[in-house]
């Protein structure tokens, strides 16, 4: 009889696992109360191992993966980071690529594991490595967001055209000018494409079974509403504190192409996000009467909502150059300070706390040897590399910027004092 009781909990447990998990996950609460505290990494480039400080891993040296990264979860922590945005962990495209790894947001599949981001001494599968890393985050008390890429590489286009829009000459639509990828064909609100909803369920299935805590939604304003309420609703059925978090700015307009959809960031919020990016990146540009207008009108947009809703301090992410290349060691000073006082969520992307710069000495040049048939190294100035194998971004040949770092970690402190007298 006791042989059979745990034979049945054990079928339980493997069937129902990311519910039990969903029960502890409260990461909607955090979120919506202005208590997560967010930092954006690359798995590829976590806790690379950069021996010849070349800043580019070469052959003999070892890239990011999930295992090596749980080495640096207890320096996150004492940062006073409590969540990461894991930048795409889905396997990218080689063809019609860009950079000697492949973008990250070339995505050619939806419910398996970059092997770039694998340990390949370990006997863990791939997904089992990815979730020891979750689980790890949260032994430490750290959620976790994965995130969705919004298209697709040349490569699945070819394997699954019928995903793709394509137009009067049957040839896949490019996006703006995202080179690299393929946009999706979602169908619209009067008819979704169901084929496209399933392989983003699978990728939802996929997250939960690795014990994430929610997802953030690569330009999220490409895909129709209902699209939305149906993949919402799939995740919360198994996880009510799933987390849905859009890429989209009240300042964007329009859509990347004439072929995409768009859903602007407040039809997004009623579709299920819990928030979004709001305009905080435009911060390099504005006066200060502007950033206050912007305050005023992300508070009364907040308090249109039934359900409680947030955004997320995007002074800087992986799409921004970084700020000391902008306006010096003061603008990210600045950026920190305003994120310990605003009610909000604050959001960080790696390489920030350290004051790196993101300049590659080898960038665009000539690269010895490519996974991909772009023989270059292709960067974004300024910018966290999601493009090769490189360094851990934590100064670069500069080095730590101590005085990015003390505001950086001083601003952590007062937040969490301040969360804690306000619980």
């Amino acid at each position: 009889m006791l042989k059979r009781t745990a034979l049945v909990l054990a079928l339980l447990v493997s069937v129902t696992g990311s519910c039990l998990s969903g029960e502890t996950n409260n990461l909607r609460t955090m979120f919506s109360n202005g208590q997560a505290n967010i930092m954006g990494i690359n798995i590829r480039t976590f806790n690379a191992q950069d021996k010849n400080g070349n800043e580019i891993i070469d052959e003999d040296e070892i890239s990011g993966n999930f295992l090596n990264a749980i080495d640096r979860l207890d320096e996150i922590k004492s940062l006073g980071i409590n969540t990461l945005h894991v930048l795409p962990v889905t396997p990218v495209g080689k063809l019609k690529a860009l950079g000697t790894a492949g973008s990250l947001y070339a995505i050619s599949g939806f419910d398996e594991i970059n092997p770039q981001l694998i340990d390949k001494n370990s006997e863990l599968s791939p997904k089992e490595q990815a979730k020891k890393f979750v689980d790890e985050c949260h032994k430490r008390n750290i959620k976790v967001i994965i995130d969705l890429p919004s298209c697709g590489s040349y490569d699945l286009f070819l394997n699954k055209p019928e995903l793709f829009i394509k137009d009067d000459k049957n040839i896949s639509i490019v996006p703006t000018d995202w080179t690299d990828v393929r946009l999706f064909n979602t169908g619209n609100n009067e008819k979704l494409n169901q084929d496209v909803l399933n392989i983003h369920k699978k990728f939802i299935d996929m997250v939960l079974e690795l014990g994430a805590d929610g997802i953030r939604a690569d330009v999220a304003t490409i895909k129709p509403s209902k699209f939305w309420i149906e993949i919402t609703n799939y995740a919360r059925q198994k996880d009510k504190e799933f987390l849905f978090l859009a890429e989209a700015s009240d300042s964007w307009r329009e859509p990347p192409s004439q072929y995409a959809e768009f859903t602007p960031y407040d039809e997004l919020l009623k579709s299920g996000f819990d928030g979004f990016y709001g305009s905080f990146f435009n911060l390099k540009d504005w006066n200060g009467n502007e950033f206050m207008e912007h305050i005023k009108f992300i508070n009364k947009l907040l308090k249109s909502y039934p359900e409680q809703k947030n955004v997320i301090m995007s002074f800087t992410t992986h799409d921004e150059v970084s700020p000391v290349i902008l306006h010096g060691s003061e603008f990210s000073v600045m950026i920190s300070w305003l994120e310990a006082v605003l009610p909000y969520n604050p959001y960080s992307i790696d390489g920030f706390p350290y004051g790196d710069e993101y300049i590659y000495p080898w960038a665009n040049g000539k690269a010895k040897k490519t996974e991909t048939d772009d023989d270059t190294y292709f960067v974004h100035r300024g910018k966290l590399d999601i493009f090769n194998f490189s360094r851990i971004p934590k100064g670069g040949s500069k080095g730590i910027n101590k005085k990015v770092l003390d505001n950086f970690k001083g601003f952590n402190h007062k937040r969490r004092i301040y969360n804690s007298k306000n619980r």
